[in-house]
């Protein structure tokens, strides 16, 4: 009996887990073996683009160097952000209207 109740809980929790109302409306990648491109856009207005190039290729000074980009809607204002990235040897470097600049 109590396997039972144990089990119609789990089964009420995972029904009630709330499902992504997005879905993906385009997605592109190409992947080379010294670059890279992708891209995706959902339904809810959310869209990532991302490239990176490999850069002093078979150096010891070898990286990847990625630029991107990606923008969401906030549900509950309906503001648009867009961050714009870089990342390097020097790490990650976002840059957006909503972002505190040091």
């Amino acid at each position: 009996m109590k396997f039972l109740i144990v089990l119609a809980a789990l089964c009420a929790v995972a029904l009630a887990v709330p499902r992504p109302d997005a879905e993906i409306v385009k997605q592109d990648s190409d992947v080379g073996p010294e670059s890279f491109e992708y891209a995706y856009e959902t339904s809810d207005g959310t869209k990532h683009n991302e490239g990176g190039q490999l850069k002093d290729a078979g150096t010891d000074h070898e990286a990847i160097v990625v630029h991107g980009s990606y923008s969401w809607v906030d549900e509950k204002t309906g503001e648009h952000f867009t961050v714009e990235y870089v990342a390097d040897e020097n790490g990650f470097q976002p840059k957006g209207a909503h972002i505190p600049v040091a």
